[in-house]
């Protein structure tokens, strides 16, 4: 086949949606990195349930094949994944202007949920999840068929409706108004347990879509990439000032997010050991050159690392195996460690985030699928050890931070040594680091991606926010000079260090001036022909505005309100009005469902006068909503923040908080 033929089948396949005709069942690939059994929780009548609703997506001429087929899947993964619907063409970001489309806009969603599944990107990509373990772009095949071709057949005056991956339909709207509106796992309070998810995905009825998986916006983990470097760069200037050469940092996890772990500290200068269970992911990784080596022996891995760390060397290790086997012997060997984390995915402990040390990969997943209370146990156990020998090397000299991944909440629910009185012993990251340093601020993740998949175009990006960045820099106040320098030292570096995976993007952390000047320069370059297709603006969830999470980014936030939402739903009202392309708010991500309520957009820039209206307006709102915030909660890096806002800005007017003398409250209880 031509690719000119193969360019129209795939346009055709898209245009079809589901096909009125049943493709041919699809093999099980043994070399997919496929998620692990789920756990069974649904009853007799429930499981009849999940199979009529995943019926109804059919004629009902093919029910009666299908049910069948639906129930051995529900029986053998726990899901209904539908894996029969899964396309025979490749899933990928392409030229914008290769999806079929009426509306540019909807042709922009099309690339950046089509980079969420592609397989140098997904984590499982045959059950369509992302990241995380379960952060899901659809429940099922059927969902992103109709999904596909509504936004391949959907104009410029309507909206698609997106409930926890099924699309809803097409409605009227306007030019303004959002092309897509997602929500996932939004459910009744009393209803958002770990086990409620459990059961409703198994229903086909909600799912979990982290932060950026469910909302199209993941860029592979050159996103977390750039925040870990950010991260841990800071870490180092909290124990030295000497930079990190020859210091340690050791943590774990190399899956969809974790794998930027050694990449970030390799960038940084630092010697890193990442430990990871899964083979797959550490192949994947090392393949990447993500990984520079891997070893299986704790002996050889030791020996290897004092040479590192003796010549200053910045290199990054993977430890294939256990996190707590590596801590264990590190503690044993009183073996000096700088900085230690974890990026397990703790958020989903008992569906495989964690793994419990004593038995292989293959043992933990049956017994997960088959006892799972076992599993638990064996996991909250592994946990206790875990920080036992943490503690021990902090005793020595090790700062170690929690890495948003619920490490420390799930440790206490385990009964780990993890608190000091009513407090954990160790910060959350975003407490010592990223909350202070940067998202009090308004310093947070903006991203973007060429809409064109072409090199040259991302290369003419980076030159133009290096640009914008030098000028702000002249004439930036000492309190935000070292953020916009260390991103200098970032985008400068980016293309030598090959971050690129799947869509043709790019991350930095920008305030609210620098994000709109960046983009103000993107679109007069796109109206210029300078960039020859349109650009995609985003950011991840984890920023200054987007997220409500008490243990992670509202964790730096003492009035008593981190443990509220109204800043995430706000700011995915606000950012739909003021003209992002596409908005999305989610229960879960990052540290567990019920735990976090976070959202975010997608903008597309096609140089002309009605986007650089939009993106002042949207981006203004997006960072300055969250820095009102924490300024409300007398986060004194926010009230310089938002003051200055003000000051250029005439018609923002926030409400500052007068700071309360301790005299004044002393003795009253």
């Amino acid at each position: 086949m031509s690719s000119e033929d193969s360019q129209l089948d795939f346009k055709q396949s898209i245009l079809e949606g589901i096909p009125s005709i049943l493709p041919t069942k699809k093999d099980f690939d043994p070399e997919i990195n496929h998620a692990p059994k789920r756990k069974e929780i649904l009853n007799q009548e429930e499981k009849v349930l999940a199979i009529q609703n995943a019926l109804r997506y059919f004629k009902q001429e093919h029910h009666k094949e299908l049910a069948i087929e639906f129930k051995e899947e529900l029986e053998k993964y726990g899901r209904i994944y539908m894996y029969r619907f899964r396309p025979d063409y490749t899933i990928k970001a392409k030229h914008i202007d290769e999806f079929p489309h009426q509306s540019t806009q909807a042709a922009a969603i099309m690339l950046m949920l089509s980079n969420n599944l592609d397989y140098a990107v997904a984590q499982h990509p045959h059950e369509l999840i992302t990241y995380g373990g379960n952060g899901a772009v659809f429940q099922n095949w059927a969902q992103y068929l109709l999904c596909m071709k509504y936004l391949a057949e959907m104009t410029n005056e309507q909206t698609l409706v997106m409930y926890s991956g099924h699309p809803m339909g097409l409605f009227p709207s306007h030019k303004d108004a959002p092309r897509v509106v997602v929500t996932n796992g939004m459910m009744i309070p009393n209803y958002s347990k770990p086990d409620d998810w459990e059961k409703f995905n198994a229903l086909g009825v909600t799912q979990y879509g982290q932060m950026t998986a469910g909302s199209f916006m993941y860029i592979g983990p050159q996103g977390i990439v750039h925040g870990t470097t950010i991260t841990v760069l800071n870490a180092g200037r909290k124990i030295s000032n000497d930079g990190l050469a020859g210091k340690l940092f050791v943590t774990a996890g190399l899956g969809g997010m974790s794998g930027a772990q050694p990449k970030a500290a390799k960038i940084a200068g630092a010697v890193s050991i990442t430990a990871e269970i899964n083979p797959k992911a550490t192949h994947t990784r090392h393949s990447q050159n993500w990984v520079d080596e891997v070893y299986d022996d704790l002996n050889q891995l030791l020996v290897r690392t004092k040479d590192a760390i003796q010549q200053k060397e910045a290199v990054s290790i993977a430890y294939q195996g256990n996190i707590v086997d590596l801590w264990e012997k590190l503690a044993e060997e009183k073996m000096k460690v700088d900085i230690g984390s974890d990026q397990t995915s703790l958020h989903n402990p008992w569906a495989g985030g964690y793994y419990p040390a004593g038995f292989t990969l293959e043992e933990s997943n049956t017994m997960m699928a088959e006892e799972p209370e076992k599993f638990k146990v064996e996991v909250q156990k592994t946990l206790r050890r875990h920080v036992d020998a943490v503690n021990k090397l902090c005793d020595n000299g090790m700062y170690f931070f929690d890495y948003g991944n619920a490490f420390l909440l799930e440790a206490s629910r385990a009964g780990a040594d993890i608190m000091e009185g009513n407090k954990f012993k160790y910060p959350s990251y975003v407490q010592d680091i990223m909350g202070p340093m940067c998202f009090d601020y308004g310093f947070g993740p903006f991203r973007w991606v060429c809409s064109s998949n072409e090199e040259k175009d991302l290369e003419t990006t980076d030159k133009i926010a290096t640009s914008v960045l030098k000028e702000m820099l002249e004439s930036a106040p000492s309190e935000i000079k070292q953020q916009i320098e260390d991103n200098l030292r970032w985008i400068k570096a980016a293309g030598e260090n090959k971050l690129v995976v799947g869509s043709q993007a790019r991350i930095l952390y920008a305030d609210a001036e620098g994000r709109i000047k960046i983009a103000k320069a993107f679109n007069e370059a796109i109206a210029k022909g300078e960039i020859s297709a349109p650009v995609i603006l985003g950011r991840d969830h984890h920023d200054v505005s987007g997220t409500d999470s008490p243990y992670r980014e509202t964790a730096n936030i003492y009035d008593g309100s981190q443990f509220t939402a109204d800043m995430a739903i706000h700011n995915v009202i606000g950012d739909s009005f003021r003209g992002a392309t596409w908005v999305s708010i989610h229960n879960g991500g990052g540290v567990g469902w019920g735990e976090v309520i976070n959202g975010g957009f997608g903008m597309v820039l096609d140089g002309t006068e009605d986007a650089e209206r939009r993106l002042k307006s949207m981006l203004h709102w997006d960072v300055n909503n969250g820095i009102s915030r924490r300024s409300w909660a007398r986060n004194e890096g926010a009230i310089f923040a938002i003051k200055r806002a003000m000051d250029s800005e005439p018609r923002l007017k926030v409400t500052i908080p007068n700071l309360v003398n301790d005299d004044s409250i002393q003795g009253l209880f």
